[in-house]
């Protein structure tokens, strides 16, 4: 997956804020799932994975439907937020096993 910037977290939170709560934890590892799939193909061949976009989560994340931006201050998005941020954590941890 490419490098993350706030960006992708932010945009990633929307998508993940728009699924159903009971999916939003499996949703946020699949999101990353999804970004470095794509990172990879695209580097192999040279041209964006037509469902997952270019290697970042940003694309990956605006190929799903997108809830409107919210501040910090909406306790839901914050936690989807926290959400994006574990899953991406957790899957660093495990891919460098």
């Amino acid at each position: 997956m490419r490098r993350v910037l706030w960006s992708d977290v932010t945009t990633a939170a929307r998508a993940v804020l728009a699924a159903r709560p009971a999916r939003r934890e499996s949703f946020a590892a699949a999101l990353i799932v999804q970004a470095s799939h794509a990172d990879k193909y695209t580097r192999r061949l040279g041209r964006d994975h037509p469902s997952w976009g270019n290697g970042t989560l940003l694309a990956a994340a605006r190929k799903h439907a997108l809830a409107a931006e919210r501040s910090f201050d909406d306790r839901d998005y914050a936690q989807c937020c926290l959400l994006v941020l574990t899953a991406l954590d957790r899957f660093r941890t495990t891919k460098n096993l």
